[in-house]
Formats: C-alpha cells, sequence, structure tokens
C-alpha cells in the first residue's frame, strides 16, 4: 500500500518538489498536508481527489483523528468539493490548520472540517467562483448562471460553519476577502489561532550550591581557615 504522495506545484517538472503529502500517525492521528493547487490532473499540477482518496485509504483502520495541514492557493471547485466530502465521510474528527495561506477552493476545505486552527500569521481568503467560456451569448449567460449557483453553494459551506446566510458570505466572496487568523476567528470561520510559544526550557539540575556568597566569600574563607589550621600545627605565626 502506498505510503508517500507527491502533490508539486503548478509546472510540471521531472524534478521532485519540496511539497509532499506524506501521512503519518501517531497513536490514531494521521497528520497529512497539502501544500500545492488542487488539480483533477494532479501529479506535477496539483492535487486531486484521487490522488488524496488514495492517501485516506493508505491510514491505518485505527485512524482516530486526522490534521490537515493546509498551504494552498486552492484550485477546481468540483475537486475540492470531493476532497471535503472525502472528509466528511472518514470515520474520524478532522482538524484544519492552515499554515500559510487557504484561498479560494482550499479555504472551503479548511472551513468545512469539524474544526479549523490558523496558525499566527497566516491568511484565510474567499471569494466567487470564476471560469473561463467560449461561446455565444446564450453560453456566455448560462456559463454565468452556473458560477453563481457554484457560488452559492461554496457559500452555504461558510454560513454553515460561521452562521448568516448565504447571501451574506456571497457578499463577502464577491468582495474577495481576505482573512488574518485572528479576523478569521472573530468571523467564525476559524475556531481558535494556534498558540505557537514555548515555555523557556528548564534546568533539571541544581545550580544553588554555586551562590555567588559561597563562591566568593565561602571557599577563600575556608581555604584561609584551612591554612591558619595547619600553621598552628606546625608553631608558625
Amino acid at each position: 500500500m502506498p505510503s508517500r504522495f507527491r502533490f508539486r506545484a503548478s509546472l510540471p517538472t521531472a524534478e521532485d518538489r519540496l511539497s509532499v503529502l506524506n501521512a503519518t500517525t501517531d497513536a490514531g492521528v494521521a497528520t497529512l498536508r497539502i501544500y500545492d493547487p488542487i488539480d483533477s490532473w494532479g501529479g506535477d499540477w496539483g492535487v486531486s481527489a484521487k490522488e488524496f482518496a488514495a492517501a485516506l485509504d493508505a491510514l491505518p483502520r485505527d485512524t482516530t483523528q486526522i490534521r490537515l495541514h493546509i498551504n494552498s492557493p486552492g484550485g477546481e471547485v468540483f475537486e475540492a468539493v470531493t476532497i471535503l466530502n472525502q472528509l466528511r465521510q472518514h470515520r474520524a474528527t478532522v482538524t484544519a490548520v492552515v499554515e500559510g495561506i487557504a484561498a479560494s477552493a482550499a479555504s472551503f476545505i479548511a472551513a468545512g472540517a469539524d474544526e479549523l486552527v490558523m496558525c499566527k500569521n497566516a491568511t484565510l481568503m474567499i471569494h466567487d467562483a470564476w471560469g473561463l467560456c467560449v461561446g455565444n451569448a446564450s453560453d456566455m449567460a448560462s456559463t454565468g448562471a452556473l458560477l453563481d449557483k457554484l457560488s452559492n453553494n461554496i457559500a452555504a459551506v461558510y454560513a454553515d460553519k460561521a452562521g448568516g446566510t448565504v447571501e451574506d458570505w456571497r457578499q463577502a466572496m464577491l468582495a474577495e476577502s481576505w482573512y488574518t487568523a485572528a479576523d478569521a476567528v472573530d468571523a467564525g470561520l476559524a475556531d481558535s489561532v494556534m498558540d505557537t510559544s514555548a515555555e523557556p526550557p528548564k534546568a533539571n539540575f541544581d545550580l544553588s550550591i554555586y551562590a555567588r556568597n559561597q563562591v566568593v566569600a565561602g571557599f577563600p574563607e575556608r581555604r584561609r581557615a584551612h591554612a591558619r589550621a595547619l600553621k598552628a600545627m606546625h608553631g608558625l605565626a
């Protein structure tokens, strides 16, 4: 069963790129990463729903929690919806962790998780769906209607997470809204900002025996007392 899936950036290359979705598990917690665009071609072009499904299928059966780390500009709507529904159907609880940016399609994958955690200085971006059309006026009108329908569908994910109406979120999407970590929590899209502060390391040994009064005053005084005792023993002044 495969253990490593390489998801590459937006231009094909014969060499491996740094972005790798490599599932690691520890005591029932699986860590997955999406560090590339979301693209139906997969491979060199980004993360496909098919590849993501294979990564999920490779997780141990005793997986109870998935931590999905995200740094992605987004991509194809239908691929992202499929990935979101794969996560919804998985038996594990899913926590999305936005480490850099979750933009466009990546943002509603993140918002659709059971929990969304923003790292400090991370960013969330939402906008209306867009696409290309070649054809006559009827084709253009049909494409516009379809994009509206897709955008309403995406807005429903944000509304389910944060409250409000689909129309409210469509307005935010049309404005192309950018959220800092704190903004995302305030808007209800994220649940928390990750606390990355760490306690300073503590010594596991006692240095009190080297207190200044002992080093500077105590030791020399004991040495002087020892010298006086030796002099007394030998009848020296």
